[in-house]
């Protein structure tokens, strides 16, 4: 599962597709409609929220807005209020991290995307999440080993 905290205007295909299907997951999750991933570490920043269904209906509208934009037919029943009013803080380390994570993806499956997002230094966030000084969040599953090469830059 993979709840994006960089701005769904970043993602490929795929990777929204797959990002709203993480996402209606995830609202299930924490509807408790939903067995497994009780405990999945990107559900984390939504269970501590005051309301977390709030939250994630907020993260699903935006994700719904972007595909919208791109002329999808992504299902808009899924998404209804209520919606939070303000927004979550995340890392600057984390979206430097999720940037990189996406970049790696897209250089194997969509070297055009890739190639118009090379010059990107800080993303923007999810319009759920505010930037705030700070490393890799605490609940992400840091991945060590990346199969990427290594002329390539890494963005800091």
């Amino acid at each position: 599962m993979r709840l994006w905290s960089i701005h769904p205007k970043y993602l490929d295909q795929k990777g929204l597709v797959a990002c709203w299907r993480e996402g209606l997951l995830a609202k299930k999750v924490l509807l408790g409609e939903v067995r497994g991933y009780k405990n999945h570490p990107q559900l984390i920043r939504f269970k501590i929220q005051e309301d977390p269904i709030s939250a994630i209906n907020t993260y699903l509208l935006h994700i719904l807005i972007e595909s919208l934009k791109r002329g999808y037919n992504f299902n808009n029943r899924n998404v209804k209020p209520p919606f939070l009013e303000h927004t979550i803080p995340v890392t600057r380390g984390q979206l430097i991290y999720e940037f990189n994570h996406l970049m790696k993806k897209l250089f194997r499956r969509d070297r055009t995307r890739y190639n118009k997002l090379l010059g990107i230094i800080l993303p923007a966030p999810h319009p759920l999440f505010t930037v705030v000084e700070g490393d890799i969040e605490f609940w992400e599953k840091v991945k060590r080993s990346h199969s990427f090469p290594n002329s390539l830059p890494l963005f800091s």
